[in-house]
C-alpha cells in the first residue's frame, strides 16, 4: 500500500480545486496551476481535502501504487505552490562572475566571451541581489527546472570552487598539482 496516497490533501481556505475528467486546476492567491489527470487514479473532492485512490483495489501492482503516491504528491504540491509558493536560490562565485536581470531576461556574465542570456518564463520571478540569484513561483516543477538549467551553465569546479552552485550546497574541493607535488618530496 502506498503510504503517501493514503493521506489526504487538505484544501487551505482560499484555495480553489477543479476536478475535470481530464485535468486538475488549482487556483490561489499565487497563482494558478493545471495538471493532466493521473490514469489508474481515483479523486474524490470534499469540501476541505481530496482523497486519492487506486481505480483496482483488489490487487495492487508497483506501478499502480506508483502512481497512486505521484498523484497525491502532485496534488499537494500544487496546493502548497498557489499558497506558498516556491524557491529556488543559487550563488555565483568567481572573480568577474555576475547575473542581472533585463527586461524579461536574465542575463549572465561567467567567464564566456559573450553573456549567457535566459528568457524568464511566465510564472516565474527573478531576483538578483549580489551574487545570490532567487527564482520564485507556484509550480515546484518550474521552478526547479529553472534553476537546473541556470545552474547547468558554469558548473562548479573542484580545484578553485568557481562556477553557479545552489546556496548551502557542498562542493568538495580537490589538491591542485602544488600541493600534490610538495606532498610527494617530503
Amino acid at each position: 500500500m502506498s503510504r503517501i496516497g493514503r493521506k489526504p490533501v487538505l484544501i487551505p481556505s482560499g484555495v480553489e480545486v477543479q476536478i475535470d475528467a481530464g485535468s486538475i486546476r488549482v487556483k490561489g492567491p499565487k497563482g494558478e496551476l493545471r495538471q493532466d489527470r493521473i490514469p489508474r487514479v481515483n479523486l474524490q473532492q470534499d469540501k476541505k481535502s481530496i482523497t486519492v485512490s487506486p481505480m483496482e483495489s483488489a490487487k495492487l501492482s508497483r506501478k499502480d501504487r506508483a502512481l497512486w503516491g505521484l498523484a497525491r504528491q502532485l496534488l499537494s504540491n500544487m496546493v502548497e505552490g498557489v499558497t506558498k509558493g516556491y524557491d529556488k536560490k543559487l550563488e555565483i562565485e568567481g572573480v568577474g562572475y555576475r547575473a542581472a536581470v533585463e527586461g524579461q531576461d536574465l542575463v549572465l556574465t561567467v567567464g564566456y566571451s559573450k553573456p549567457i542570456r535566459f528568457p524568464i518564463p511566465t510564472g516565474l520571478q527573478i531576483v538578483v541581489e549580489k551574487n545570490l540569484i532567487t527564482v520564485s513561483g507556484a509550480s515546484k516543477e518550474r521552478v526547479g527546472q529553472f534553476a537546473a538549467t541556470v545552474k547547468r551553465v558554469r558548473p562548479v569546479e573542484p580545484y578553485k570552487g568557481k562556477g553557479i552552485r545552489y546556496q548551502g550546497q557542498f562542493v568538495r574541493r580537490k589538491l591542485g598539482k602544488k600541493a600534490v607535488v610538495s606532498a610527494g618530496k617530503a
